[in-house]
């Protein structure tokens, strides 16, 4: 789970980054909660599938994702990230760095949470060839070029994330932090840049033009179903950065190179859901009468309640309770988030998703999404809107790993997805 404070930052841009324009569906229906009495109806037919997104924003979300996990309903799971790193302070003093000895070259990155399971991952790190951009757009399928050298010695490579105790640097207790110690070759290399007059350090233009930025990612091939974690990080904190640590004239000290907002960063993900419930769902939407799926970065369940197009167009809707169970059994690992996002398309002819206004609420108890979509039939009673499509996906869609299995319409469980709703004519 992602740590509770970070949980209205993370909702923001969760909605931000994606895009999706927010309309205030039914804002002009009369106000419902004056009329106490009303007609009860729960006999819609639910179509229920999931779609394949192929076209993910993940650029500076609120946390990056990094780790690999093999879902046995969903398959592997991995993602990476690219990200600039920028200097502490322009023009550093390391006088002459032949003198300098260098202890350990470290990259901090601290953690908000996790999915999955905390096995032991092996990390790599790449130097970037290819320059990040702000101004640019990047996807999660998308890619920079960067060097073969991976700068993770082998025996620092693996590591057992710990995202509970406290990370003692320097006789300080901070956050816990994953730490992945790098070649202190490369830190030699930055140090002799550092005290050229080449300029590279006098400012953070010149700094990016030489030093690009980092990938970092896993290499976790050996993993088995149920094996395996995604790490939230958050690059934004002032604890995570780089840093140098070296001696000079006897004396310890360290030298940061930051990652903040300023960077430029995305997230990286790779999905294999190859012969997987999940892939034989996409293939043929009608399977997902039985149970249908969601998952961050890659699918989006799929409710579609032709029935709403009869109501006839003088009724008052007070109450629109969609109720969608899920199979989840307490304590298992993948457990579904808090919260769902709820689009629909204004138009058959749009392929753009809407937030309707409204979030769906977990009830760990019956386990189910609780969603209120009054306003959204008003506007469908109203004509102004003519699909009866609704579209849910993890809140956290664009930095997370969170998966949700939904029971379909003709699940062979004991719940089923159901809509009621209470009207008055007039």
């Amino acid at each position: 789970m992602i740590r509770t404070i970070a949980l209205f930052a993370l909702c923001f841009v969760a909605f931000i980054s994606c895009k999706k324009k927010e309309y205030a569906l039914g804002s002009d229906v009369i106000d419902a909660s004056t009329i106490l009495n009303g007609t009860s109806l729960d006999t819609f037919t639910l179509l229920t599938y999931s779609i394949e997104e192929d076209t993910v924003i993940s650029d500076n979300p609120a946390n990056v994702v990094l780790g690999s996990y093999v879902d046995p309903t969903f398959g592997a799971y991995s993602a990476s990230f690219y990200t600039q790193l920028r200097l502490a302070g322009v023009d550093p003093n390391f006088a002459d760095p032949s003198e300098i000895v260098i202890d350990s070259f470290v990259l901090a990155l601290e953690y908000v949470g996790y999915y999955g399971a905390l096995d032991p991952q092996t990390f790599e790190v790449y130097e970037l060839e290819e320059s990040l951009s702000l101004d640019s757009t990047y996807y999660s399928f998308s890619t920079l070029t960067h060097s073969a050298t991976n700068l993770v010695p082998a025996e620092n490579a693996t590591v057992t994330p710990n995202t509970s105790s406290p990370s003692i640097v320097d006789g300080d207790s901070l956050a816990p932090q994953l730490r992945i110690h790098l070649d202190t070759n490369m830190a030699r290399n930055l140090i002799v840049e550092a005290a050229s007059a080449n300029g590279t350090f006098s400012s953070n233009e010149a700094f990016l033009d030489f030093f690009k930025g980092l990938h970092i990612k896993t290499n976790n091939n050996s993993q088995l179903p149920n094996e395996g974690a995604a790490l939230y990080l958050d690059i934004n904190d002032p604890s995570s950065k780089a840093t140098i640590y070296f001696k000079q004239n006897g004396e310890a000290t360290s030298y940061d190179l930051l990652m903040n907002s300023d960077c430029a960063d995305f997230t990286h993900v790779e999905l294999d859901a190859s012969n997987t419930s999940l892939d034989e769902v996409i293939a043929d939407s009608t399977l997902g009468q039985n149970e249908f799926y969601a998952q961050a970065f890659g699918s989006r369940a799929a409710v579609s309640i032709p029935g709403l197009l009869s109501l006839p167009e003088n009724i008052i809707i007070h109450r629109a309770d969609l109720t969608l169970p899920i199979q989840f059994q307490t304590g298992y690992k993948y457990q579904p988030g808090n919260n769902l996002s709820v689009a629909t398309r204004i138009d058959s002819s749009s392929t753009q998703l809407a937030n309707i206004g409204v979030i769906g609420v977990y009830n760990s108890l019956d386990k189910n999404f609780n969603i209120n979509i009054r306003d959204y039939v008003q506007s469908i009673v109203n004509k102004e809107l003519t699909l009866t499509e609704l579209v849910v996906s993890p809140l956290f869609f664009i930095n997370s790993a969170e998966r949700i299995i939904f029971n379909g319409s003709n699940t062979i469980n004991k719940m089923k997805p159901k809509l009621t709703i209470t009207y008055t004519s007039y």
